[in-house]
């Protein structure tokens, strides 16, 4: 899998909230983010905490947030590593 991000780019994390184990922490689901780097490619943690045998392999983002968009206050950026199924692109539109 190619990543699909590039350093620079916005993304949203998909507001999901899945049954069993996920490492996309609640205070970033449905937030607008940057990507700041590829951290390369990583099993996916979801599928290592459920058992699969064969998880699947994606790139890994770190990804930064105004603190003041998570939490309505701070002048901050927070950084989080997101496997690319996590995020979508946010087109200029804000869609």
């Amino acid at each position: 899998m190619t990543p699909e991000f590039r350093a620079g780019e916005r993304v949203r994390v998909r507001a999901v909230d899945p049954v069993g184990h996920t490492r996309v922490p609640r205070y970033v689901r449905g937030h607008v983010g940057r990507i700041v780097e590829c951290q390369g490619r990583w099993a996916l943690a979801d599928d290592r905490a459920a058992g699969v045998a064969e998880p699947r392999v994606e790139p890994v983002y770190t990804v930064a947030f105004a603190a003041g968009d998570l939490w309505g206050a701070g002048g901050h950026e927070v950084t989080v590593d997101l496997w690319e199924s996590y995020i979508e692109r946010v087109r200029r539109d804000g869609s």
